[in-house]
Parts: C-alpha cells; structure tokens; sequence
C-alpha cells in the first residue's frame, strides 16, 4: 500500500480498476514493517517429532494443497473486500470497498464481476497493482507441489486450532525474483485431511524506491471445510501499523468469501457420428 503525498488531493483518488493501469509504475515501492511473528515453542505447541517424516507431512500436503487448488477453480463464490486507514493517533480516515462474484460463463470461462464498488475514500494509502494481485494470491495462500520449491519450510510442532489438531510451518521464500510475489509466515496444516487450515504472515517483497513507498500488512487467513472435502479460505482480517519514512498509517482489512457453489456444466456436446445404413431403422408409427 503505497503512502500518498499530503496535502492528499481528492481528485487523485482511483478505483481498483484504474489501479490495474498502473502495474509496474513507481508508486508500487514498499516501506518496511515488522516481519510476521513466529510462534515460539510454548504453551499449545508441541515439539515432538511428528508420527510421520516431515519430508513425507511436507510432500503429502503439497499434493493435497494442489489438488484442492484445482477444485477451487471450478466453485463460484463471492468475495467482500474492505481496507480502512487511520493515522497514528487512531483517527479513521477514507476506506475502500469492494463486492465482486468469482462466475462462470455459459462457455465455462471463469471470471470476477464486480457488484459493488462505491469511489474511494483512501487518502493516506493507496492500493498498487501487488495488493491486488495479493488478495488473489497471497492472503488466500495455497502452498502446492508446484509452488513447494520456491519455500523453505521449517517445521516447528503440533498445536489446536480451536478442535483441529495441526502441523506448524514456518515459511519463507528461498530467493525472491523480479516481478514475484511470496508468503512469508507460518501455516497450519490440519493433520487429517492434510491441508492448510489457518496461515498468518504477510506478503513479500517490500520496496523502497526513493521518496515513493509501499508496505504490505500483516494479516491471518483463516479456512473451513465447505463441501465435507477441502478447506475454502472463508475470512481473512488485517490490522498492521505501516511506518512510513514520514508518518505511520495503521490499515485494517477485512475479507470474506461466502457463497461456494461448484460450478456444473448443465449442457454437452456430443460429437456426431454417421449410421451405417443397416442400422438404420424404418421410422415408427405414431402410436
């Protein structure tokens, strides 16, 4: 979240959609933060050695994640987005929303319409190209065989979310390349079905790039078993102090996700074949 200038001028404010023009401009820069924390073996953590390799936990949820990536991609679903800003001494500034749906079209092809987006009020930041491409990616964080090598995981213990009982990584990137985006935190990873369940961290890289500044909160994701077989990303919430080089600015964020439905094909096409002419049969008398 990129820090604007002040005076801020209102007419500079932009939607999400103008944002999208702006990918790679200046103003995606970042600011630091304080990394994500990481928890500590302690009260609620196990540091047994699990039952399994966790090589073979690691390779296992891999698969399971990547499976579950593939599923998600044929479910509707609608997706509620809410950023406020408040200056260092807890003053609420503007806010941006957004209501959009995750649809298909007769054809199949998958797309997001948005339903709702009143104009900005955001003033103190404002949201670059990364924070859009994070809520797609990041915050609703999959870790899949394919992705697998791109992290180093640590494994740190076992520990109850609420009644599940899970496997916790630490997460970080190996390196970071131009133009990526990465997680960076800790997972919980359910130790039945084998998926992530709850991940809290924040995406990475910051950048700094002069005057122009960007930081990106930390946040927690949290999952739940929607259709009896995968774990859906349902909410996640964000509230992170940005220490900019000239101000602080606290942003909260809230995002939903209702409404899973498995998108079902309700026509097919079926390919036309000749008859041969003794199958053919002499055309039958109404009855």
């Amino acid at each position: 979240m990129p820090r604007r200038s002040f005076p801020a001028r209102l007419t500079e404010l932009f939607t999400l959609a103008a944002v999208l023009t702006l990918a790679g401009s200046a103003i995606l820069a970042g600011a630091q933060s304080v990394g994500p924390t990481r928890p500590a073996p302690g009260t609620g953590i196990n540091t047994a050695a699990p039952p399994l390799p966790v090589e073979e936990i690691i390779r296992q949820f891999a698969a399971k994640e990547k499976e579950f990536k593939l599923a998600r991609e044929n479910y509707t679903y609608t997706q509620t987005v809410r950023v406020q800003e408040y200056d260092d001494s807890g003053l609420a500034g503007g806010e941006f929303q957004r209501i959009s749906e995750i649809v298909f079209t007769p054809e199949g092809r998958r797309f997001e319409r948005i339903t709702r987006e009143p104009p900005t009020t955001l003033h103190m930041v404002s949201l670059s190209f990364e924070d859009i491409k994070d809520l797609e990616n990041i915050q609703p964080f999959v870790l899949t065989t394919d992705e697998l090598p791109k992290y180093n995981l640590e494994y740190v213990g076992r520990e109850h979310v609420d009644e599940i009982s899970t496997y916790v990584f630490r997460v970080a990137p190996r390196r970071m390349e131009k133009g990526q985006r990465y997680f960076e935190g800790t997972i919980w990873v359910d130790d039945r079905d084998l998926q992530i369940v709850k991940s809290y961290g924040k995406a990475v890289p910051d950048f700094r790039r002069g005057e122009q500044e960007n930081l990106f909160p930390r946040f927690e994701t949290y999952r739940e078993n929607i259709d009896g077989k995968y774990w859906f990303p349902t909410y996640t919430h964000a509230d992170d102090l940005l220490q900019f080089s000239h101000r602080a600015v606290r942003i909260r964020m809230v995002v939903r996700y209702n409404n899973y439905k498995q998108f079902k094909v309700t026509s097919k096409i079926v390919g036309a074949e000749p008859v041969k002419p003794e199958e053919k049969k002499a055309p039958q008398p109404p009855q």
